[in-house]
């Protein structure tokens, strides 16, 4: 989110943010619900940026360990302390949501939680400085993953599957990452990577969902993820296909991005990312990273389109 370099009590959702597509329903294709996603996504609005080491992240981390402990059949969280380069001391927690432990094959989702603490990209300088709301940013990956809990608690996978909501993916610059030299970005998938669950941990797929809330959604193939995983590239956008998504999952590479499934890649699970870097307004202005990515920018629509293709992977 980042351009990751392109390589370059639940809150009452607002009339706008709800109603922002009224006609939507009728076009969704499995149980989740968008409109229910969008509400969750703005109980996490609500609480201000997400920032690691702020009262509205302990407050906004709690909240998703509680909806999680309503719904799944476990919850890991996953809490230590990373010391920054510029040596500030940050806690950080991953909370891994797990349903059907018994299961052998599992499928990993995955999205990130944190807000980044500069709106870098702000047209306006002044406001730089501080964070912002992230609707798409953050917050959308997690209302997503809260509906999809919703459903896997109301009808049980076949398979196990694992959602894991990461910290710490956007506080730093990515410049350098590649060569080792951005320690303090994907801070939390990297943590997950180097402690995995069990020691034979191998998802048969998994997916990183990010900033899928854009009212106009425009997801295409990743190219890390075309390199390295190039079957569940073609899983995701088959299933998209075959729910007639084509016109929103675009069978284009669009570009390598620096996002969390990269160190799970290096960890040899095969994660893609399924992501809408694209983040503009229809005169192409950029709401990424800047104070406008507020809950008025995300649809109920996107993420009942997003949320049908996350159950249908998993559910055949």
């Amino acid at each position: 989110m980042h351009l990751r370099h392109l390589l370059l009590a639940v809150a009452v959702a607002t009339p706008l943010a709800a109603g922002c597509d009224a006609a939507f329903p009728q076009r969704a294709k499995t149980a989740f619900s968008g409109t229910q996603a969008i509400v969750y996504a703005q109980a996490q609005v609500a609480f201000g940026p997400r920032v690691p080491g702020t009262a509205a992240a302990k407050k906004a981390g709690d909240w998703i360990v509680d909806q999680m402990r309503q719904r799944a059949d476990s919850v890991v969280v996953q809490q230590w302390t990373h010391v920054t380069a510029a040596h500030d001391t940050l806690p950080m927690r991953n909370i891994l949501a797990r349903f059907n432990l018994k299961a052998k094959d599992r499928v990993l989702y995955l999205t990130h939680w944190d807000t980044r603490p500069r709106a870098d990209d702000d047209p306006v300088f002044g406001k730089r400085a501080g964070s912002f709301d992230a609707a798409n940013d953050g917050a959308s990956g997690v209302g997503l993953f809260v509906a999809l809990a919703d459903l896997l608690k109301k009808t049980p996978p076949t398979t196990g599957v694992d959602l894991l909501f990461v910290d710490g993916e956007d506080w730093g610059s990515f410049d350098g990452y590649g060569e080792g030299n951005a320690p303090d970005v994907l801070i939390g998938s990297s943590y997950f990577a180097a402690h995995l669950p069990d020691p034979g941990y191998k998802p048969i797929f998994g997916v990183l969902f990010d900033m899928i809330g854009d009212n106009d959604l425009n997801i295409y193939q990743e190219r890390n993820s075309l390199d390295q995983a190039p079957e569940v590239v073609r899983r995701v956008w088959q299933t998209a296909a075959d729910l007639g998504y084509g016109k929103f999952f675009i069978p284009s590479d669009g570009g390598p991005i620096t996002d969390d499934h990269v160190p799970l890649l290096k960890a040899g699970l095969h994660v893609i990312d399924v992501i809408d870097i694209n983040y503009a307004s229809p005169d192409r202005q950029n709401y990424h990273h800047t104070t406008m990515d507020t809950i008025d920018k995300i649809s109920a629509k996107s993420m009942q389109i997003v949320g049908d293709v996350a159950v249908k992977l998993i559910t055949g």
